[in-house]
């Protein structure tokens, strides 16, 4: 997602001397991933972002896998997962491998009382349900029904709700997140075939500066533990950042979907991509316009891939008795395809308003504990007539 923002003040050369009114030097601080060779940013703190104060407890976040290995398609009913007040006591994992944990959330209040930094993994929260606004070292960013919002690792933040009413489907991927690299050009801008374009971003705004000393708590993830660390300036003291790495948004009603005389294949819905999986979109859209199409999807063998839908809204064509929030999972080995009718009802009609996310892995996900807690124990056969 190569593009260039700004957001309050920043020297005109990078690394040179940059002092306050009162004649101290702001702090510069480079933030990227892969090391000096992947997208960064510069920020410029008010205090040194180094000063900690005190190491507090830590908390055990392994999921606990009750499948490992499985061939078994399931469907989860994302519902029925409790709210919790807390943000990160409410986000639950139920499918996860050594590259993505993939779950689903139901925070009732703001995460105001401390600020998170994930270090083990970008994040891309889905909105189900709310709105908000994501607060960040990099500023402010509105989020509301049906958007994406990557968040990048290592980005503090905090995040507000309007009302106690939010669902949120997230992943936390152990791979950078990026744009599909078959949509871009060799200089990193989205091309005219894009099912989005960088007008569409969401991105950060409203840049907060708070210049204060005391204790500041901030929850780290770092290899699945939650380590307390008590910082003795405020994380948004950032003056000014300018860069390529930082927070953004994209609604799935901006996704333009692309269609064609015959059924298209689950790659026209990509949205993001990482080295160990694709996200993709389902939006209403026109279905096939050959005379003898057939608009329901052919039965696909799921060979080297798992295969996850999160149905958000509207009426999925290809499934029987699927309601918002439910999450269906269709392991790699076994074949799946419309549920029985399906194909038949789909014929003549001339589009949906389906809206769902899809996420298909390269390697097998396990089932956690809590996944197994909401599963049906039947999606498996419905395919049976």
């Amino acid at each position: 997602m190569p593009l260039y923002h700004r957001l309050g003040q920043v020297p005109r050369t990078r690394h040179t001397q940059f002092r306050q009114p009162d004649g101290r030097l702001y702090y510069e601080e480079l933030f990227g991933t892969i090391g000096f060779d992947g997208m960064s940013s510069l920020l410029y703190h008010c205090h040194r972002p180094t000063q900690v104060k005190e190491i507090g407890k830590t908390t055990d976040l392994t999921p606990r896998i009750a499948v490992e290995k499985s061939i078994t398609s399931r469907k989860l009913l994302g519902f029925q997962v409790s709210p919790a007040a807390d943000f990160l006591e409410s986000r639950v994992p139920l499918l996860v491998n050594r590259d993505v944990h993939i779950g689903v959330a139901a925070p009732q209040a703001s995460l105001r009382e401390y600020f998170y930094k994930n270090a083990d993994a970008d994040e891309l929260l889905f909105i189900h349900r709310g709105s908000g606004r994501l607060r960040t070292m990099f500023g402010t960013l509105p989020f509301e029904y049906g958007d994406y919002v990557v968040i990048p690792r290592g980005t503090i933040y905090q995040i507000e709700f309007d009302s106690p009413e939010n669902r949120l489907f997230y992943l936390e991927s152990f791979h950078p997140l990026y744009t599909p690299k078959r949509y871009r050009n060799y200089f990193g801008q989205l091309l005219e075939h894009a099912p989005y374009c960088e007008r569409d971003y969401k991105l950060p705004r409203d840049l907060e500066t708070h210049d204060e000393t005391g204790d500041f708590l901030l929850k780290i993830r770092k290899q699945n533990t939650l380590h307390e660390v008590v910082y003795a300036t405020h994380p948004f003291d950032v003056v000014g950042w300018d860069g390529y790495h930082f927070p953004w948004g994209l609604s799935i009603q901006d996704f333009q979907p692309i269609t064609g005389r015959v059924h298209q294949p689950p790659p026209v819905h990509q949205t993001f991509q990482t080295d160990a999986f694709v996200v993709c979109s389902f939006v209403p859209r026109l279905f096939d316009y050959h005379p003898q199409s057939i608009p329901a999807p052919y039965n696909h063998s799921n060979i080297d891939s798992d295969e996850v839908i999160y149905y958000v809204d509207g009426d999925f064509m290809s499934r029987n008795d699927i309601a918002p929030g439910h999450i269906t999972l269709h392991p790699g080995g076994i074949p799946h395809g419309p549920a029985p009718g399906a194909t038949e009802r789909s014929i003549g009609k001339t589009g949906t308003e389906e809206w769902a996310v899809m996420v298909d892995t390269f390697r097998p996900l396990m089932v956690t504990e809590a996944a197994l807690g909401i599963d049906d124990g039947t999606y498996f056969r419905s395919w049976l007539d």
